[in-house]
């Protein structure tokens, strides 16, 4: 019996710093790395010291090999780093489409925000991410959801979009899905005034005809 139990395999009592080289497997993208380090062990779920786990490194690099292996094995797509990024919230605000299929089939958190109170639909349209709002909108995503400034999806869209056919798309996306055209700013300025104020004439169109005065 002794010589059985000798031959039994402990597994290693992980730390934190163990799951270093996990984690920086996942940012340069490195699936099979991931894979072997999961397969000895390696907390999956453990962070670094920004607070992020491996599954929010792999989708920092846009990695979606390394992602995929993180997200089937467990990973939680919804821990947040220490400003407040998940996987889930990254995928949207960077465009990683892909990326964010896996965390939505993964059970992202759609009510969870980032740093800017705002969910992952509003940075998909501010930086003008038209797949990624598509998807988004597919979902039961809040579209009027007020961030911290006081700005809906459509707003952030119209204030920080550029008026070109990716923003112009997006809004035409986001009233087709129930955004409410009138919804203004905590100053009370609509996104009809803003779209007009910066010759966004395309918008300011799409706007009208959805009923915004």
């Amino acid at each position: 019996m002794a010589g059985l139990a000798a031959l039994v395999w402990v597994a290693p009592a992980w730390t934190q710093a163990d799951a270093e080289p996990l984690i920086a497997a996942a940012l340069r993208g490195d699936a099979l790395a991931v894979q072997r380090l999961l397969d000895a062990g390696a907390p999956i779920n453990a962070r670094d010291r920004q607070g992020r786990n491996a599954v929010l490194a792999a989708t920092q690099g846009g990695h979606i090999e390394a992602a995929r292996v993180l997200i089937s094995r467990g990973a939680d797509v919804n821990a947040q780093d220490h400003i407040q990024d998940s996987a889930y919230l990254l995928a949207g605000a960077r465009g990683r489409t892909e990326i964010l299929r896996l965390a939505l089939a993964a059970g992202a958190d759609l009510k969870s925000t980032n740093r800017y109170g705002g969910t992952a639909l509003i940075p998909a349209c501010h930086y003008g991410h038209v797949e990624t709002v598509r998807l988004l909108l597919g979902t039961k995503i809040a579209v009027d959801h007020v961030n911290n400034l006081g700005w809906t999806a459509l707003l952030e869209a119209v204030i920080l979009g550029d008026g070109g056919p990716r923003h112009t798309e997006i809004v035409r996306l986001l009233l087709a899905h129930g955004a409410q055209p009138g919804l203004p700013d905590r100053n009370g300025v609509t996104p009809l005034a803003h779209a007009t104020q910066r010759g966004q004439d395309a918008v300011a169109a799409l706007l009208r005809a959805a009923g915004a005065r």
